[in-house]
């Protein structure tokens, strides 16, 4: 099959619609919309920061203007989806479920040798879950022998509840407060789910399948990414199959001079972005692989809240800014939720000209992120372009 030769204009669009950012509400709202962003992109990594409100719920308002926290924890119950540990923590339609078997095949394999007192710990453990139901970190008692050195520096029961949940003999739901509830996997699992084991092939192809659905257009190794736990998975040579049978098309994208790209063969081509601007969590599916930000985007972002501090060029914890096509900026935030007030300590603009039309619209979406965050109020602290700032006041002023 022919290479197709795409502007980059061309591939931020196919982009942007493959993550559901084309325009507000793309999936529609309510929680059917929920369950339909989560079957589109397969996979909306969770994070356990709360500067701002957590980023699985921060990817789902972003794209769902009625978006209701509690519509993830409803579809968790109802079984429609799971969580799980692929390449990173996350939410899954269940009608995947039969892929995450590979990887959790892959923890139980690949696990450092354990002692039989970590061996007798985690069989005490799966027996307390079978015998008494769910349970948390908190209904086993403090078994730390020496003096906790760290955030991850986990107890006995701990790791075995972790290892368990990784290697597929536990699932885990949440309560209200985000904490792990570790339970047996038919509590999760309906009986009429699909639970055999893929073939090395069927798993490679619902790799690649599934990613060039969210991304659009990607590299080898984003395709590889939620595959890499399983050694010696097929996705590279998947790939090149794909692409002789046609179902994957190379890409190539003016002046962009790098390793292939790839796209499904039946992607819409024929895009419209309704130019709305879109404040996005760190770990939201367009933001997650940064290359690709500076490669089709010409942004170069990073998140800060692993740098060292007196190194941070842009705060803690900086939200993207998308505007149509194009990332206009990056707010470092935080809600002070006792006092109700969304503080931005520092908005940086990039070096783009922004038309009136523009500014209010960002306006709008900081307004609606105020909401999300359960806040009433802002406050700005610093920004580089204080004739964009003195318009958005006064747009919260009227």
């Amino acid at each position: 099959m022919e290479t197709i030769f795409l502007t980059k204009s061309q591939a931020r669009k196919i982009i942007i619609n493959a993550a559901g950012l084309a325009r507000k509400a793309q999936f529609g709202v309510g929680v059917e919309a929920v369950y339909r962003v989560i079957d589109h992109l397969s996979f909306i990594q969770l994070d356990t920061n709360y500067v701002v409100e957590r980023a699985h719920h921060h990817v789902m308002a972003a794209r769902i203007p009625d978006y209701q926290t509690e519509w993830l924890a409803e579809l968790c119950e109802d079984g429609r989806i799971f969580e799980y540990f692929t390449s990173d923590a996350g939410y899954l339609p269940s009608c995947d479920f039969r892929y995450s078997l590979p990887v959790k095949e892959a923890f139980a394999n690949n696990r450092k040798s354990i002692t039989p007192a970590e061996t007798r710990m985690m069989k005490v453990v799966l027996d307390r879950v079978e015998r008494e139901g769910p349970l948390m970190v908190s209904d086993f008692e403090d078994d730390r022998l020496e003096v906790s050195t760290g955030w991850w520096d986990w107890r006995p029961a701990k790791v075995a509840l972790e290892r368990l949940y990784l290697e597929g003999q536990l699932m885990i739901s949440r309560t209200k407060a985000f904490q792990k509830i570790y339970t047996l996997p038919f509590n999760l699992v309906s009986l009429e789910m699909n639970v055999n084991m893929p073939t090395k092939k069927e798993f490679a192809r619902y790799i690649i399948r599934r990613t060039l659905s969210a991304l659009g257009i990607a590299y080898v190794k984003e395709l590889t990414w939620r595959a890499r736990r399983v050694k010696g998975n097929l996705v590279k040579m998947e790939l090149e199959k794909m692409v002789a049978d046609g179902e994957v098309q190379i890409v190539m994208v003016d002046t962009l001079k790098s390793a292939p790209l790839y796209m499904l063969s039946d992607q819409d081509m024929d895009i419209e972005l309704s130019n709305e601007v879109f404040i996005l969590s760190p770990f939201d599916i367009l933001n997650v692989f940064r290359h690709r930000l500076k490669d089709f985007f010409d942004f170069n972002y990073q998140i800060e809240c692993f740098v060292p501090a007196a190194k941070r060029k842009f705060g803690y914890f900086s939200l993207p800014v998308l505007f149509g096509d194009i990332f206009i900026g990056r707010m470092d935030t935080k809600a002070d939720r006792k006092q109700k007030v969304l503080i931005v300590h520092n908005l940086n603009f990039e070096p783009i000209e922004l038309d009136r039309i523009t500014i209010e619209k960002f306006t709008q979406a900081l307004k609606e992120f105020v909401l999300f965050n359960q806040c009433r109020d802002i406050i700005f602290k610093k920004s580089n372009n204080e004739t964009y700032m003195d318009a958005i006041r006064k747009g919260f002023s009227e």
